[in-house]
């Protein structure tokens, strides 16, 4: 699994759609977001300054696409071309490759959360202790894991031509209504409720707390948990009919 773990990396580092959309796309929001809107931008949660808030926004938001263009696409473009059924050939059980799709989009996500955390700080003087900065990453990546199997799903339940459309789409509407966007409380209640069910508001909701000396809430983490249990049910679903033909 170590070998097709590193493949993996590999690949999703020479990706195109990686660079421009995990790295420098959530950089160049937090850069507009918090130089040309202000205060009125990014603050997200619990009233935090425009440049923290939006920090960890865009951070979750990077880390997002990140993990969905390392799984939805990928699968779905190796589905078409019979790279699925020439790994069903070699000595890797299919388990191992699912599990190392998911290591690879995890670690993928870590740039894209340094990346915004370091901008924060060279244009905005954003400081943290140091053990802040470490909960912060970890809790932000780790809230990025349920959106990694919510991509390998798709990846084998869509297919090439569809897949990237939808996947983009879904990543907008995780940050849009999961309040990375604009602070949640300024939807529409119905849509509140909604976005406050989402594991890309969850998880970012982890990171305002950090930011903003507040107690992580439990509610949030168990939440991330019951996505990642359900989605990866989810996903060995759709991996389960791809491997039986249907």
């Amino acid at each position: 699994m170590i070998g097709y773990l590193r493949l993996e990396l590999m690949r999703g580092l020479r990706d195109p759609r990686y660079l421009v959309l995990a790295l420098v796309a959530p950089v160049g929001f937090y850069l507009l977001f918090t130089n040309l809107f202000g205060a009125a931008q990014g603050a997200g949660a619990n009233g935090l300054p425009a440049p923290v808030g939006a920090m960890v926004s865009m951070a979750m938001f990077g880390a997002m696409w990140a993990v969905l263009s390392a799984t939805s696409p990928r699968i779905a473009q190796e589905r078409s071309i019979g790279w699925l059924r020439q790994l069903r050939l070699l000595p890797v059980r299919a388990q191992s490759v699912l599990t190392a799709r998911l290591l690879a989009a995890v670690v993928l996500a870590g740039p894209a959360l340094v990346l915004v955390f370091v901008t924060a700080v060279i244009d905005h003087g954003v400081t943290l202790d140091a053990w802040r900065w470490v909960v912060l990453l970890a809790l932000l990546w780790l809230g990025a894991a349920p959106i990694a199997l919510l991509g390998i799903a798709l990846g084998y339940a869509t297919d090439a031509d569809s897949a990237f459309t939808i996947t983009y789409g879904l990543n907008l509407v995780l940050a849009a209504l999961g309040g990375l966007w604009m602070p949640i409380s300024v939807l529409p209640t119905g849509l509140q409720t909604i976005g406050k069910l989402l594991p890309s508001y969850q998880a970012a909701n982890l990171g305002w707390h950090v930011v903003g000396g507040q107690a992580v809430e439990p509610s949030n983490v168990l939440a991330l948990v019951a996505w990642a249990a359900v989605l990866s049910l989810l996903a060995l679903f759709f991996a389960g009919r791809v491997a039986r033909g249907r």
